[in-house]
């Protein structure tokens, strides 16, 4: 009795205690929500300085600094802060390797006891393909082109790596799962496979299936820009390589095809490179995760059970901003076309990662209905068991942390430079404006617009 009354104590001084500071709002998804409308406005100053407060900046990174710090960079480069944003995804690589080798097991137990958020946020692995895109983008910017090579050359190490690390990292999450199962005497797994909970979550999920992915952690737009950069500086071989993969994922855009024959003729020295414009399109916003949050039949099914349920992130999908960009030059008109969509890039790791989160979900609501039962068992009057039952409501929380500041896809459109250097860019059902090429052998115009009417993000990247 003596030991039962000590659990009881501890239990509920657990809850009363500490609960409150776990549990309740998801900070996370309120946090985003005020970031990201400071975003979609286009007040990137204000978002920027919201996300710089949301970073502890301690000796080590903890909680969401690692998002917080990309989203940081985002809005430094929209504000053609180059230099700071190149400092904060300096600071998000450093966070990335510090993250890497360690051990996921506290991370699943955590997870299990409390939810995903209480495990700090370690980034996607597009998260880390785009942290060295948008670096390579940002040295461009500050004419540092050797620098911008190396940025390129590890988005793409990272991309070859990638699908590797990733069935590593499953065959861990099962293992670390088979063992919390042995650990709390409970059959998560049957309950995973149970048909009343699959259907449950099937109806939330219903096309997760029908994700059409690229190849797995390919993302097109850093492949295409990699090889573009090469056949910029002369490394054709590497270009025609990288143009090719690109055009085996995008087949239906007429740019890429060209941009491989030209890279074809410049390494057999039928062509030169010269008098040449691209114009990349970053367009809308990437999507954001949304909490569903679902009650389960009470399986464990017991009257000392109050509570039963899980909490599971959902891809949210966000707008383009425009369909296309018209580039009228005085030699004639052309249009961007797709060059990679953004939420396919995201949608092929939310799917792999998907399963890993589904069990981490339903073992926590086991671990958490077998300790509403375990408390109930002396509990005459059932305020224990409330308690815990409240707790298990209360930290029922999906994990909706996501970079929310990328773009919805990427297009491309490609012209000669015209003799008065001037492209009149005009958004389909949105004010027309002027870029001007200074002199330079070839160029990037890189346009991002975050919203239909916002105002554009432009720069002149020459060569």
């Amino acid at each position: 009795m003596t030991k039962m009354l000590n659990i009881r104590i501890i239990t509920t001084a657990f809850v009363l205690l500490v609960g409150p500071y776990l549990t309740g709002c998801n900070p996370a998804k309120t946090d985003l929500a005020v970031f990201n409308s400071h975003f979609e406005a286009a007040d990137y100053n204000s978002a920027g300085l919201f996300a710089q407060k949301k970073i502890k900046n301690g000796k080590t990174p903890a909680g969401d600094d690692l998002l917080w710090t990309l989203q940081l960079a985002s809005a430094q480069r929209m504000q053609h802060n180059h230099q700071q944003s190149i400092d904060c995804l300096d600071k998000a690589e450093e966070m990335f390797n510090y993250f890497a080798p360690q051990s996921k097991e506290l991370d699943t137990v955590g997870s299990t006891l409390v939810n995903d958020n209480v495990v700090p946020y370690k980034g996607a692995e597009y998260d880390g393909v785009m942290v060295n895109t948008y670096k390579a983008l940002d040295f461009l910017a500050e004419q540092k082109i050797d620098l911008a090579r190396v940025e390129f050359s590890r988005a793409l190490e990272r991309q070859t790596r990638a699908k590797e690390h990733f069935a590593a990292e499953i065959q861990k999450l099962e293992a670390q799962l088979e063992d919390q199962k042995q650990k709390t005497n409970t059959d998560s797994g049957t309950l995973a496979n149970d048909p009343n909970t699959l259907s449950l979550v099937k109806a939330h999920y219903p096309n997760i299936d029908q994700f059409k992915p690229y190849p797995d952690f390919v993302n097109p737009a850093a492949t295409y820009l990699a090889g573009l950069y090469f056949n910029l500086v002369g490394d054709y071989e590497k270009a025609g390589y990288l143009l090719k993969e690109t055009a085996g994922m995008v087949p239906e855009n007429p740019c890429i095809a060209e941009d491989l024959l030209l890279a074809d003729n410049l390494a057999a020295g039928r062509a030169k490179m010269e008098n040449m414009v691209w114009v990349i399109f970053e367009n809308g916003l990437g999507p954001v995760k949304e909490e569903i949050r679902i009650d389960l039949p009470l399986f464990l099914a017991t009257s000392r059970v109050y509570y039963a349920g899980i909490a599971l992130p959902r891809l949210q999908p966000r707008g383009i901003a425009y369909p296309y960009l018209t580039v009228a030059t005085e030699n004639g008109s052309y249009q961007t076309k797709q060059l990679a969509d953004m939420e396919r890039v995201i949608q092929t790791e939310f799917k792999k990662e998907f399963g890993g989160i589904l069990a981490r979900a339903i073992a926590s609501a086991v671990v958490k209905a077998v300790a509403q039962a375990a408390v109930s068992e002396n509990d005459d009057y059932g305020i224990f068991t409330a308690a815990a039952a409240l707790y298990s409501y209360a930290s029922t929380a999906a994990d909706v942390r996501i970079w929310s500041a990328l773009p919805k896809d990427f297009q491309i459109a490609r012209c000669t430079i015209p003799n008065d250097r001037k492209l009149r860019i005009s958004p389909d059902g949105g004010a027309p404006f002027e870029i001007n090429i200074p002199s330079c052998k070839n160029a990037i115009v890189y346009i991002k617009i975050v919203r239909a009417g916002a105002q554009p993000m432009t720069e002149v990247l020459a060569f």
